[in-house]
């Protein structure tokens, strides 16, 4: 399998997944949620990506939390951290984020060359803050709405902007650019471990906090959605070992038609 045929696949999987959600997202009734009118879509994905994560995702992630170092695992998580700095950067320059792509391009350069290939987060230590930034969000900076709230399959909760958005990432990300499939395969599958790994205790607060999981799921990523594109304030540093969800501070607020 080429790089070109998995990326075909990709798109394809992620126009169906699309169109399906605006086919069911007409069928939903007076009262359905404005924030949410793809509801019925997106619960039945999200049931779908329950299932998969109980079943498979993540005894896999406790199992690697269990038998990896935790010296290991923040290695792990530094390594691909420093991966998507560099498409921060990019996204930073393309958003005309002076001050973020400046500090972006220090991380890369610093945990690269000082970090062991960025093994080593040299530039946190240091004081050079992270600025996370992804094609849906430079989307929303040149004025393309967010859309409504869409469920995906494997990738979670996300928009209708920034699912287009997650193509554009795809191929801007070094990992899935590798040209050795086994060795792309391997670093894809092993990423998605680390972040579930690192998600795991945030996964057991929403088992315990909610009797509807995806209700409290669904506010809890818009209610981050608008902190990002609201500009409200934030962490001075993401951290791929705390959740995502945290933005680094000093983000520029993005305009307010996102």
């Amino acid at each position: 399998m080429t790089p070109q045929i998995t990326m075909k696949q990709s798109l394809l999987w992620a126009t169906a997944a699309l169109v399906l959600a605006f086919l069911q997202g007409c069928a939903t009734g007076p009262n359905a949620n404005p924030a949410d009118p793809l509801e019925p879509f997106n619960r039945t994905v999200f049931n779908f990506n329950d299932g998969v994560d109980r079943a498979v995702i993540k005894p896999v992630a406790t199992a690697y939390q269990d038998v990896t170092p935790a010296l290991v695992r923040t290695g792990v998580t530094n390594f691909f951290g420093n991966i998507s700095d560099l498409w921060s950067l990019a996204n930073n320059v393309l958003q005309f984020k002076p001050e973020a792509a400046s500090d972006s391009f220090f991380r890369v350069t610093v945990n690269t060359f000082w970090g062991l290939g960025g093994i080593l987060d040299v530039a946190s230590d240091m004081k050079i803050p992270k600025h996370r930034e992804d094609f849906g969000r430079t989307l929303g900076y040149w004025g393309v709405a967010s859309g409504p709230y869409l469920v995906l399959p494997l990738l979670g909760p996300s928009t209708v902007r920034d699912s287009v958005g997650t193509l554009v990432d795809t191929q801007g990300n070094l990992v899935s650019r590798a040209h050795n499939v086994p060795v792309r395969n391997s670093l894809i599958s092993l990423r998605a471990v680390d972040t579930r790994a690192n998600l795991l205790s945030a996964g057991e607060f929403l088992e315990e906090a909610s009797l509807d999981k995806y209700s409290f799921a669904r506010d809890i990523y818009l209610q981050h959605h608008r902190s990002r594109t609201g500009g409200a304030a934030a962490p001075t540093e993401e951290r791929y070992d705390l959740p995502e969800a945290v933005p680094g501070a000093g983000e520029p607020a993005a305009p307010a038609t996102q």
